[in-house]
């Protein structure tokens, strides 16, 4: 059986979080079919990503309870941490923090760490394994059931099948150690191995697990990415969303990718991950806006 008619297999029979039911054809991305009974209806939910404030939280006028602050008077339904300006990962300082975010009403979407599984040496990748593990257990005592990873850049002089070999084997080890902990792996369309959906379909095809899915950037697509959105949308456990994308920041038609997550019967979060120009806390309000008005528009719940 050829690799492309494996892919098909896969892609026909593998349900992804949501459970969409489609018949998916990767030649061309294409998606076809109906979302079958009311179960399969799409939930769309308002979040935002820790991210969107980097530019507060790495100067440290803004402290992540600052940023949980701020979610609640965005009105926003969830956060991503992104856990590189956790004060502290000790286990109490987590909970102590898990706890803030609770009394103020505001759910954690999931977490993000920088992960890099494109790596030749043996010893380098169980090295990842056990950094993911570390953060599994750090999303748990979160409460969170997601943490967000990345894929890495391919070495120079590797191929772009040796990387996908390199990362299947990290996020096969992580997602079955993940899955003890009801936690979901989604690695991250992020330039590198996962700039395009085909890499990242063929990863969660050979990973084969529930725990191992796809935390789909809508932006990250350097080229032609409605398509690529589009494969992606029945493996996608989490999403991060932008107004454009590419290095040139083409805009992005946010209403025809919602109608892509719609017709998918996606049930998560629409996480704001903003990078424009303009300041955070004049930024990140309009992109929230945009993205209130599509979930109202889209989402059946």
């Amino acid at each position: 059986m050829s690799a492309a008619m494996r892919r098909r297999d896969f892609l026909k029979s593998a349900g992804g979080v949501a459970g969409t039911g489609f018949a998916i054809r990767v030649s061309g991305y294409a998606a076809r079919g109906e979302v079958p009974d009311a179960s399969k209806r799409p939930r769309l939910l308002v979040g935002c990503c820790a991210y969107s404030y980097s530019k507060y939280l790495k100067s440290g006028q803004m402290t992540m309870e600052d940023f949980i602050l701020k979610a609640v008077e965005l009105g926003v339904d969830g956060v991503d941490i992104t856990t590189y300006w956790l004060k502290s990962t000790e286990p109490a300082d987590l909970l102590r923090f898990r706890n803030f975010a609770y009394r103020n009403a505001m759910p954690f979407s999931g977490a993000a760490i920088a992960t890099n599984m494109c790596l030749p040496e043996a010893s380098k990748r169980a090295a990842e394994v056990e950094k993911i593990r570390q953060w599994v257990d750090r999303t748990e005592l979160l409460g969170a059931a997601h943490l967000r990873v990345f894929g890495g850049e391919v070495p120079e002089g590797a191929t772009e099948e040796q990387a996908i070999g390199w990362v299947v084997e990290v996020m096969k080890s992580a997602s079955d150690y993940a899955a003890k902990k009801g936690v979901i792996l989604g690695i991250e369309s992020h330039g590198g191995i996962t700039r395009k959906a085909d890499n990242i379909l063929e990863i969660l095809r050979r990973v084969d697990s529930p725990y191992a899915r796809c935390n789909l950037d809508v932006a990250n697509f350097p080229e032609n990415p409605y398509p690529q959105i589009e494969a992606c949308v029945p493996y996608a456990s989490h999403t991060h969303i932008r107004d454009h994308y590419g290095e040139r920041k083409e805009p992005l038609d946010l209403d025809r990718v919602w109608q892509m997550f719609a017709k998918g019967g996606y049930r998560g979060y629409m996480s704001a991950e903003y990078e424009a120009e303009e300041d955070p806390m004049t930024g990140v309000p309009k992109l929230i806006a945009k993205i209130k008005a599509l979930c109202q528009k889209y989402s059946s719940v």
